[in-house]
């Protein structure tokens, strides 16, 4: 698949989309076959980092360190930072609105573990285990822009279904800037699957409330 029949069906969502009285959503849809999704090493999930931004609100963020130095450089650059020795100290309570307050975490290496110790059974359920950072600004503010631009297409939550859905903009969104996010998540999906390509058995493009448009083979 090609990212000219993304464009071509993202037309055809244009022109089958009514105007509504709210922004709405552009979304893709990826089903698959062939896969035995009651496997967990088969279950997909994938970050995602997109060519353009979704236009969703900023991520809130969250930083566990461990490095002095590094926690008074970013601070004031994220939403929150927690000390490794402050972790531990987290009641059940307080995990819990972490995990729901937060849409996306980041730790120092050497954090991690003591994060999946305290706080595993809180964040890995909602697909929030933080992303592992080198201690320097650089490095955070590489995270924070992947952040900004990623998104997690998974289909480990709930029944596993054989399928994976995605926002990939606003409907104000120029259309090259869509048709390239849904064929970045598209590529993304297709290389961490056993067949690649072959496993995947269509593709839909759709905004909120207007119907799903299928990604079909462009004539020449």
């Amino acid at each position: 698949m090609e990212l000219k029949e993304f464009k071509a069906a993202l037309q055809k969502v244009r022109d089958g989309s009514k105007a509504r009285k709210f922004k709405q959503s552009v979304e893709i849809a990826i089903n698959f076959k062939g896969i035995d999704f009651k496997k967990a090493e088969n279950r997909i999930d994938v970050l995602v980092s997109l060519p353009y931004s979704t236009g969703k609100a900023s991520s809130k963020v969250c930083v566990f360190a461990k490095d002095k130095n590094f926690i008074s450089v970013i601070e004031g650059k994220v939403a929150k930072i927690i000390a490794e020795d402050e972790i531990s100290r987290l009641d059940k309570k307080e995990a819990s609105k972490l995990a729901e307050e937060f849409d996306v975490f980041l730790a120092e290496g050497p954090v991690m573990l003591v994060v999946g110790k305290y706080l595993g059974q809180f964040l890995a359920p909602k697909g929030k285990m933080p992303r592992p950072i080198q201690p320097d600004l650089s490095a955070l503010e590489s995270a924070l822009k992947t952040a900004k631009s990623g998104i997690k297409v998974t289909n480990k939550k709930g029944k596993f279904m054989p399928v994976v859905q995605a926002l990939i903009g606003k409907e104000d969104s120029p259309d090259e800037h869509l048709a390239e996010n849904a064929f970045t998540v598209y590529q993304a999906v297709a290389a961490k699957l056993p067949d690649n390509e072959t496993n995947i058995k269509s593709v839909f493009l759709k905004t909120t409330m207007g119907p799903a448009v299928k990604v079909e083979a462009v004539r020449k």
